[in-house]
């Protein structure tokens, strides 16, 4: 099964976390993708994506992320037979805002079909936790849990 990473940021924190994947399971090949360089092609049954999205200034994608949500969004492709996991990165501080750009994603994904599998991660920043060691514990607890 192929694996992506798949990310969206304005800080670089989401591709560092992608980046970290990357090297914690070097017996799986994972494709690391910047969201600024995505079409809505990537998406594409048999393939396991393991997304990272900040959130934004007052609750919005990155900037780059947005373009990929708003071309998904405006081409609805059908994405059944897709399958995402989903690690948002937030602030609390934010409130109701907190981690609504990965919610914007994961709901944008399942509105077209995808299913999320595993848990839906997350980090705040408020925490002082390391965003990669939560992310790659994260991205382990998935592939343990549908068996990759």
């Amino acid at each position: 099964m192929r694996i992506v990473a798949l990310y969206g940021t304005e800080s670089g924190h989401a591709e560092e976390l992608a980046r970290g994947i990357e090297n914690a399971v070097p017996q799986r090949a994972v494709e690391v993708i910047n969201m600024a360089d995505a079409e809505p092609g990537v998406f594409v049954p048999g393939t396991l994506f393991l997304i990272s999205c900040a959130t934004h200034g007052g609750g919005e994608l990155p900037g780059f992320a947005q373009f990929l949500h708003d071309d998904l969004r405006d081409l609805s492709p059908d994405l059944i037979g897709v399958r995402y996991a989903m690690f948002g990165l937030g602030d609390t501080s934010y409130e109701e805002r907190y981690l609504r750009g990965a919610r914007q994603f994961d709901e944008l994904l399942a509105g077209l079909g995808a299913t999320r599998v595993g848990p839906f991660g997350e980090h705040d920043v408020m925490s002082r936790q390391d965003h990669v060691e939560l992310g790659v514990a994260w991205a382990r607890a998935v592939l343990a849990e549908i068996g990759t």
